[in-house]
């Protein structure tokens, strides 16, 4: 074994990095005075003790879901898309206007006109920064993080020149009609008889991103497209060799993560807030990052990875209510994630590949899975 077993690297690493920061988070929460046992405890019952908290915990897991695989795909072409703030944004403007202007008949059909106008949104903000970057070389970092500001104010315009009802003050869309409001996880699961919070604002988008995580696996694992991606991840140079166009596969790969970062407001603004609104996305864009590298770029790693930070935004909540805990505390975990599941990746990946290695090494020493003697076949007879 001269290397790192692949479970390690996909779930040993990121659970030391899970430990490192909640001991440090501990450290933090006990320096302020509080009890770190009993925040824990709070966190856990607020978060999950409850369908109320497990409404929460799943609502805001499924708005990370979607941007951790936005960049979980970007990532797998060696592209760093931080725009999915903006691409969310007007996703938003997508869903909106396609549940405002449409008469739907019912949900699931307005549900599926949400999905193909957010996807469209997100990928028309996507495409320009790819572009940029294969035509141009303009860095793809620069370029979509700079669309997050033009999203901002663009979507600001439309609220306030455009969509906002006439004689209302607030900057945000009209209701939507009641035909095009997403079922509730309660009112989905009454019918088979399982009880859950009429006030939790986990919906039936919930479904679309567990959907979405199997289809990006199937797309990056099982299509000859994925593997392109990969190819033109891992080496540019042999990828173009290939006969693969670099311009093709940046542009085409950026659309579809723009296309699943903007898929994330058919549960915030048409499944939880049922009218467009100003800073919907709050911040899921860039918590995607997060969910994407502590996921491995991996689909079921990216929902596992989403669950966790949507347990810390509820329980974080459920904090701030209850103690003397600021909300600005759950930030520095998240941070704290963020860090050692990001920037300090390495400082527990390399003890970890020499730890390998050295029992690769004493296993050789000990002639473990050392290969069998071939045997020596037998001479042939000599005719006389």
């Amino acid at each position: 074994m001269d290397k790192m077993p692949r479970w390690a690297d996909v779930v040993l690493i990121p659970l030391i990095s899970l430990i490192l920061a909640a001991i440090l988070s501990a450290l933090v929460i006990l320096f302020i005075g509080e009890d770190p046992v009993a925040a824990v405890k709070l966190m856990v019952t607020g978060a999950l003790g409850s369908t109320y908290g497990w409404g929460y915990t799943l609502y805001y897991a499924t708005n990370f879901m979607f941007t951790g695989l936005a960049v979980a795909v970007a990532f797998h072409a060696r592209l760093f898309n931080i725009g999915g703030e903006g691409q969310a944004m007007l996703g938003g403007l997508g869903v909106a206007l396609i549940c405002l202007m449409v008469p739907w008949p019912h949900w699931s059909f307005a549900l599926v006109g949400a999905v193909g106008a957010s996807m469209l949104f997100g990928a028309l903000w996507a495409v320009i920064p790819a572009y940029l970057q294969a035509a141009r070389g303009s860095h793809i970092v620069i370029t979509t993080i700079m669309f997050n500001f033009i999203a901002a104010a663009l979507l600001n315009y439309f609220l306030v020149n455009l969509l906002r009802p006439v004689g209302s003050m607030d900057p945000a869309s009209a209701r939507f009609p009641e035909a095009v409001h997403l079922p509730t996880l309660h009112e989905l699961l009454a019918p088979l008889g399982i009880s859950f919070s009429k006030a939790a604002p986990a919906n039936v988008s919930l479904l679309v991103a567990i959907a979405a995580c199997f289809l990006v696996w199937a797309l990056i694992w099982r299509t000859r497209l994925g593997y392109e991606i990969r190819a033109y991840g891992h080496s540019q140079t042999a990828a173009r060799y290939a006969g693969i166009s670099p311009m093709r596969i940046t542009v085409v790969t950026m659309v579809i993560s723009g296309g699943l970062a903007g898929l994330m407001a058919v549960n915030n603004v048409m499944g939880e807030a049922e009218r467009l609104v100003m800073n919907a996305t709050e911040g899921a864009g860039f918590i995607g990052i997060a969910v994407a590298l502590m996921g491995r770029s991996h689909p079921f790693g990216v929902f596992i990875a989403a669950l966790l930070f949507g347990f810390l935004y509820q329980g974080g909540a459920e904090l701030a209510l209850w103690t003397s805990i600021p909300r600005e505390l759950i930030v520095v975990i998240q941070a704290l994630v963020i860090l050692f599941t990001g920037a300090l990746d390495n400082m527990v990946r390399m003890p970890l590949e020499r730890m390998f290695l050295a029992i690769g090494r004493r296993r050789r020493d000990r002639g473990e899975g050392a290969p069998l003697p071939r045997p020596t076949p037998a001479p042939l007879d000599k005719k006389e």
